[in-house]
């Protein structure tokens, strides 16, 4: 597979199959992932990689949260801006309608939203989690170099066969994420990301979310 290849076919996938993904290889992938550009050399990122046992008992840990704090814990961070305008706005709505067209559920069966939307709490099933921290006194450029770092490893996993989806649903719940993790204190959590091999035939797999052309948002000058 070509860099052009692993970047068409890599979708965020919300439901895996029950197959472990080989600890060597994983391994191998986040070391390699570190080639990420970075400002300065900093390489900002700080992950961590959770499966077997302490998986479940995370999986465990955010049933009972779910239940606690529906909403969520004090955010360190917005994963959108609080106001979104056109166009990002419609973007946002267009995905979602089209994960739960394809998941069969309408958009006034709220309570079944609810519950697809905990599956991500779940990794979608998926038998790795991978989580992306940084240190709080960074800024906008090193959470960049952050996300190429994502990026790399999203690639690299599907040059291997395997799939992902980003989480930055984990946003939602910084302190309990910091205990379990055992971040120290000047360390805060990014993102997660669940890690596995796609069940092709599980209903949200069959979403390909379109993307703008690229007269929306490139300029060519001189060219």
């Amino acid at each position: 597979m070509n860099v052009s290849e692993a970047i068409a076919s890599r979708r965020s996938i919300r439901g895996f199959l029950d197959r472990p993904v080989p600890p060597e290889l994983i391994r191998r992938i986040v070391e390699q992932a570190a080639r990420a550009p970075s400002g300065g050399n900093l390489q900002p990122w700080h992950i961590q990689v959770v499966a077997g046992e302490p998986l479940q008992e995370l999986k465990a840990i955010m049933r009972r949260r779910i239940e606690e704090a529906p909403r969520g814990e004090p955010k360190e961070y917005d994963t959108y801006p609080e106001e979104l305008v056109s166009p990002y706005k419609e973007r946002r709505y267009r995905i979602g309608e089209d994960l739960y067209g394809q998941l069969g559920i309408p958009r006034e069966d709220k309570p079944a939203r609810r519950a697809w939307f905990a599956r991500n709490f779940q990794f979608f099933g998926a038998p790795l989690a991978l989580f992306c921290s940084i240190d709080r006194r960074m800024g906008p450029p090193q959470w960049s170099d952050c996300g190429m770092y994502l990026q790399n490893v999203m690639l690299l996993l599907r040059e291997a066969g395997l799939d992902s989806c980003p989480q930055e649903c984990w946003a939602m719940y910084p302190q309990t994420m910091q205990r379990f993790l055992g971040l120290p204190p000047h360390q805060m959590l990014f993102t997660g990301m669940a890690i596995g091999y796609a069940d092709p035939d599980a209903p949200a797999n069959r979403l390909h979310a379109g993307r703008a052309s690229t007269s929306e948002f490139c300029q060519f000058i001189g060219l």
